[in-house]
């Protein structure tokens, strides 16, 4: 499990002052993939028009396109503005396989300092039940620290 306390830090650091949605998605993709080997593919996936997620930057295979606010577990953390863990992504319902080595998910909602749902964090993983509250937990405050101030 990353060390979350050293990866907020770090991309404190990286992103001061920085306020491009797409360059912060970009780094943050970047540090948070490469800080733990149970991460297979890391990605935004960001609102680009009403109820529509649109792959953003990511680390890893390629991801899909678009997803609508209606499917899979990038559209529940979007409905629902809750962060998603998925222990079996074989068991949950309506799951959309972008890449067939993904065996577990977390995704978490990424919102602006006023509210605004920008998009979706989805980090998937090829071992089944990779992910905790601990992760939901520490990526949560990356995120609220890094695009709150939006």
């Amino acid at each position: 499990m990353p060390d979350y306390p050293t990866l907020a830090a770090t991309i404190a650091s990286l992103t001061e002052g920085e306020t491009d949605e797409v360059a912060l998605m970009a780094t943050l993709a970047c540090e948070i993939h490469h800080a733990d080997d149970r991460f297979d593919w890391t990605g935004f996936y960001r609102v680009t028009a009403p109820e529509t997620l649109r792959i953003g930057p990511y680390q890893g295979g390629h991801g899909c396109l678009v997803i609508p606010f209606s499917r899979g577990v990038c559209g529940a953390a979007a409905r629902s503005r809750k962060v998603q863990i998925v222990a079996d992504v074989e068991a949950f319902p309506g799951h959309i396989a972008c890449a067939a080595s993904t065996r577990s998910e977390i995704v978490l909602p990424v919102l602006a300092g006023d509210g605004r749902l920008i998009g979706v964090l989805d980090i998937d993983s090829d071992r089944p039940d990779a992910f905790t509250s601990a992760d939901a937990t520490g990526l949560s405050a990356i995120l609220a620290s890094v695009f709150g101030r939006l």
